[in-house]
């Protein structure tokens, strides 16, 4: 059978397995992992848990499904996303193959996954679906198993529906809205309710959680700790405020978050930024490209599913470097995929022989997106779509 999507509460599907977003440790996270342990036996699934102790991200292992419809658990151990060059998008890959491999192992018929990642976890949505939805049909070319993708949000829901308008739905916008009162507790900062089983042992999990996704948000290195200079401190806490009301985080950040946040200083001038410019005065586009490629890490190949580019055009960039020129919106793609500044970008641009244009509809929505940081292209395709623009994600 091929991969079918659906709408509805993971916890319900009647399939031989569902797939838990789990973390490393036995600590139960919020959101899709809260409602499975809550609906298969919160205690008897976290002893089984605890069995298998420390697990890495984008390894999987199998438990009873306990009260479930479902006879099995797979959990697979989400990884968190970075910027999609920190090896999180192999990781996410392995999570979908080795969930389907071990499913095979068990004699199992038919399972439901989640989108794996891509809520507190940061994945973005569009291209975690590309991911889950290469790997399951890969899966299935060879194997024969009953395989669903569980969408549960609207904004989950409505990416799906542009890759089957037929969606089934068994659940609806407030029946999402209550379930996320109960296993994010306050409603903008998610969190078991205190007091409440399981509350001691989340919060521990979700200030772990909250630590990574800061360090993301502000600009940390992975372990240098020094912060990014490209970003005003106003920007920061700004988006910090935002992240943190999507996060599963928890009621209260740590003192040394809260002063991050606070603390409001003036950045020193980045004087190898210029020397940088200048070193790369010349570069035509394709060059730049590359150079700017290596130095943050994101390759061509992420490229394509961030940025939703053609392999036809990264083929483009790698085979004809010195003389690739994009169309204007390809070039825009590139700048977000590579989560450029807005300086950065009219940098980028002109080396294409573009200018960003007062007086262009188009130019003005990935202005404001830049500028704001906001990378997800998904939105970006929304917003071009909702102001009569051809859409960048058109299934």
């Amino acid at each position: 059978m091929p991969l079918k999507v659906v709408r509805n509460d993971i916890t319900k599907m009647d399939t031989d397995a569902i797939v838990n977003t789990a973390g490393e440790n036995a600590i139960v996270g919020a959101g899709c992992e809260t409602a499975i342990y809550k609906a298969a036996g919160y205690d008897k699934l976290l002893k089984a848990r605890e069995k298998f102790g420390h697990v890495d991200e984008g390894e999987v292992f199998i438990t009873p499904g306990f009260d479930l419809k479902a006879k099995y658990i797979i959990h697979a151990v989400s990884p968190f996303y970075i910027d999609g060059g920190c090896g999180e998008v192999e990781k996410l890959r392995s999570c979908y193959r080795k969930s389907l491999k071990l499913a095979k192992e068990n004699g199992i018929g038919s399972m439901a996954f989640p989108l794996i990642s891509t809520g507190s976890y940061g994945f973005p949505r569009a291209y975690g679906l590309r991911i889950a939805m290469d790997e399951i049909n890969a899966f299935l070319l060879d194997n024969e198993m009953d395989v669903y993708i569980v969408v549960f949000d609207t904004a989950s829901t409505e990416l799906a529906e542009k890759l089957h308008p037929q969606i089934q739905a068994f659940i609806d916008h407030d029946y999402v809205c209550e379930k996320r009162k109960e296993e994010y507790g306050d409603p903008h900062f998610g969190s078991v309710s205190p007091g409440s089983e399981g509350y001691d042992a989340y919060t521990q999990r979700a200030s772990a959680v909250d630590r990574r996704l800061l360090g993301r948000v502000l600009g940390f290195g992975q372990s240098t700790g020094k912060k990014s200079a490209d970003r005003s401190s106003s920007k920061r806490n700004e988006s910090v405020g935002a992240a943190m009301m999507c996060a599963s985080a928890a009621p209260d950040l740590e003192e040394s978050a809260k002063e991050t946040i606070e603390f409001d200083y003036e950045e020193p001038v980045d004087e190898d930024k210029l020397d940088e410019r200048i070193r790369h005065l010349k570069d035509p586009f394709g060059v730049y490209l590359m150079y700017l490629s290596e130095r943050k890490k994101i390759s061509l190949t992420v490229l394509e599913s961030t940025a939703w580019l053609s392999k036809h055009v990264v083929h483009k960039v790698r085979k004809f470097t010195d003389t690739y020129k994009p169309d204007k919106r390809t070039a825009f793609q590139f700048c977000v995929g590579l989560e450029l500044s807005l300086d950065d970008t009219k940098d980028l641009l002109s080396r294409a022989g573009y200018s960003i244009s007062d007086s262009i509809l188009e130019d003005k929505i990935w202005e404001f997106y830049i500028e704001n940081e906001h990378y997800d292209i998904m939105d970006i395709s929304d917003s071009l779509e909702r102001y009569g623009l051809k859409p960048i994600i058109d299934f």
